[in-house]
């Protein structure tokens, strides 16, 4: 009985490994956090469904602490897709809509949507690049992650 408990373990674990293996932007599940925003930023991310989706919450504070806002995501191969909520649940965005950066390019170390980067430093470091608008002003915003 033993030999088959430990059999199936194995298979299992190895199973979870080649599924991660097989969708590039795996190495992002965990618990991140950093800078952003003039604040700290957290995301955390799920490992990817036999599908290969993806789901993550990002939490932001502003410099003095206090809860600006929640976002609940969803990564696949079409890109990433989120809807934003502010403290007290309230969304910004209609029930049906939603934000969609869409894919352009996965490597092993990248993550590549249209107006949207991540980037893997290391096994413990990441930096997003988000590119913003604000009428005629544009900019990019860059978040320094670290692995909790």
């Amino acid at each position: 009985m033993k030999k088959q408990l430990v059999l199936l373990f194995l298979f299992g674990h190895l199973l979870c490994v080649a599924q991660e293996a097989s969708v590039p932007y795996a190495w992002l599940a965990g618990n991140w956090i950093g800078d952003g925003f003039g604040g700290t930023s957290e995301e955390v991310w799920s490992a990817p469904s036999s599908e290969g989706t993806m789901m993550g919450t990002y939490r932001h504070h502003k410099g003095d602490g206090t809860l600006n806002f929640y976002e609940f995501m969803v990564m696949d191969s079409t890109g990433l897709r989120l809807k934003h909520f502010n403290p007290d649940m309230t969304g910004w965005e209609t029930k049906e809509d939603f934000v969609h950066f869409k894919a352009i390019e996965f490597k092993e170390n990248m993550i590549v949507l249209k107006g949207l980067i991540f980037e893997r430093k290391s096994d413990t470091e990441m930096e997003i690049r988000l590119d913003l608008r604000n009428g005629d002003k544009q900019w990019t915003e860059v978040f320094k992650m670290k692995r909790k």
